[in-house]
């Protein structure tokens, strides 16, 4: 068994700002706002809003003409130096002997959504783009406007509730069994609930398999 720390950064880019150079790390990086270009491995990948990008090697990263806010996550050794902008971190523990892969996803509620009691098979770091989350894990619950970010295990059940008077939506990036590429993560903790039409859509950015 290995232990990591997956580690959310917000970064704010200036418009025409210079390049942000970024060590080797397993990494995705998601466009919240603006557009940016990665340059990385001799190849460069320009990023709109709402769209993401992964890599493991050193990379560079530049705004574009607007600026860009980027929302970053990386898995780190533990005790790796911390980098600025640092919003979340959690370890988590990596033992499945299928290998790993990083999934980087969107989910968006309608008004008064809701994400029945549920876990994962897998932990990840979500933060709130839109509207308001009520999240509830084992009894204790939180509220979250838009920039909050939160950590779930996995094996917790979760239970989400949507703001009533708007659109919700979160990005997360999770780290999950490579045997799950392409396929959900999630299990419905109540038999009955499974059934039921869900509300929340998703949107996969990222599937990609890694060497943590």
């Amino acid at each position: 068994m290995a232990e990591r720390l997956l580690r959310l950064y917000v970064d704010r880019l200036a418009a025409r700002g210079d390049a942000v150079s970024l060590a080797p790390a397993c990494r995705v990086v998601y466009v919240r706002e603006g557009a940016a270009t990665v340059r990385a491995a001799g190849q460069v990948a320009t990023l709109a809003p709402n769209s993401a990008w992964h890599g493991a090697g050193e990379c560079a990263v530049r705004p574009g003409a607007t600026g860009a806010t980027l929302l970053r996550w990386e898995l780190a050794p533990v005790g790796a130096p911390v980098a600025h902008g640092l919003l979340l971190e959690a370890r988590v523990e990596l033992d499945s002997p299928d290998g790993y892969l990083m999934r980087c996803d969107r989910v968006d509620f309608p008004p008064g959504g809701i994400a029945y009691t549920h876990t994962h098979q897998g932990p990840g770091i979500r933060c709130l783009l839109t509207g308001t989350l009520r999240v509830e894990v084992n009894g204790h619950a939180q509220d979250h406007g838009p920039g909050g970010a939160w950590f779930e295990a996995g094996p917790d059940p979760v239970l989400a509730l949507a703001a009533q008077d708007q659109p919700t939506s979160f990005a997360r990036c999770m780290i999950l069994s490579a045997a799950l590429q392409g396929k959900s993560s999630i299990r419905y903790v109540r038999p009955e609930d499974a059934d039921k039409p869900k509300t929340q859509t998703y949107q996969v950015f990222v599937d990609e398999r890694i060497d943590p």
